[in-house]
């Protein structure tokens, strides 16, 4: 470090660490698809039940992931037997509980908050059910398909601290640490601005809900907005998960204070088209691939069946959106 520099980086510097995290996330997400779209050739689930249960279909993410198994299970000649929570965990409970019951061949869990399905996912490990998951970190899964959400919660804390210049203090939603992905977003968001001491997360954090997800963001972002009314005492909002990211949107354009940029995780299509907007303030998403995930989750399922072994995570590529590049973002996800 130089004499009488202060610690931390220059926006230069930051600028480049966020181009370099750019082209690593893409660059890792094209081998990974070659890998991903190579397990499914020549693969068979005929004549096997394969559970599907999911946490809950209203989020775009969820849904893609939860079609996209039911129709590749059945492109792979098996029956799928396919449940959806609806967010209720009494509800996954029950429902986890009649598909042990059932003894289907596999079983695919879609997200959920791990003190809760964990202990039902061991119960089918027990009964000799192959347990895989989606997006969910168990001990009692197989093999879990995610993104590498250790380089979305990096290179999305790079994008933002880059454009915010080093320096500023930002709004974050952390209501489901209890959620793997969410918990290794907000880890690597904190990993990263450590080095940069001009960022602050303003205390208390912000706890995002489910449901009216949209609605209560909007609430607490203009109470917030309220509480910080001159421009520049806070530059960013970061959440991981884009629906939060939606209603912190509309609450900043609603205030008038354009100076604020949002970050998010998933690429919902609502979310990218904000992104793509130069006069609004949504700066970045990482944009999943969850109908890949979905597809992909299921391959894995069918190469354990016939008698593969799998790696304990399956990682599908994940692409960041921000100002620059999200027209050839969503024209590579097929997003109209």
């Amino acid at each position: 470090m130089s004499e009488g520099r202060e610690p931390g980086f220059g926006r230069r510097e930051i600028l480049k660490l966020a181009a370099v995290a750019g082209a690593t996330f893409a660059g890792t997400g094209i081998f990974a698809a070659g890998q991903a779209s190579a397990a499914g050739d020549g693969l068979s689930l005929k004549g096997k039940r394969v559970a599907i249960s999911a946490t809950g279909t209203d989020h775009y993410f969820d849904l893609q992931v939860y079609n996209a198994q039911i129709e590749e299970v059945k492109r792979l000649g098996g029956e799928p037997i396919a449940v959806d929570a609806g967010r209720n965990d009494g509800k996954l409970i029950a429902q986890l509980q009649t598909l042990v019951a059932q003894k289907p061949d596999a079983l695919v869990q879609i997200l959920g908050t791990l003190s809760v399905i964990d202990p039902w996912l061991k119960k089918a490990r027990d009964a000799g059910i192959p347990v895989l998951t989606v997006d969910v970190g168990s001990t009692n899964s197989i093999n879990n398909t995610t993104s590498d959400n250790w380089g979305i919660g990096k290179d999305l804390a790079l994008q933002l601290v880059a454009d915010i210049g080093g320096e500023g203090n930002i709004v974050v939603f952390n209501g489901f640490y209890g959620v793997t992905p969410c918990a290794i977003r907000y880890d690597q968001l904190v990993n990263v601005i450590k080095y940069f001491p001009k960022v602050k997360i303003l205390q208390p954090e912000l706890r995002d809900v489910i449901p009216n997800t949209v609605q209560d963001a909007f609430t607490q972002i203009t109470a917030i907005l309220n509480k910080y009314p001159d421009k520049g005492s806070i530059k960013a909002v970061w959440s991981a998960w884009d629906i939060p990211q939606l209603g912190a949107t509309q609450a900043i354009a609603a205030a008038g204070r354009n100076e604020i940029r949002t970050y998010g995780v998933d690429g919902s299509p609502e979310v990218l088209q904000l992104v793509a907007d130069p006069n609004s303030p949504a700066g970045a998403d990482a944009a999943q691939q969850p109908a890949e995930i979905g597809r992909v989750a299921v391959r894995r399922v069918a190469r354990l069946l016939a008698g593969q072994s799998l790696p304990r995570e399956t990682y599908v590529p994940a692409l960041l959106a921000n100002k620059d590049n999200v027209g050839e973002i969503i024209k590579k996800l097929g997003i109209g």
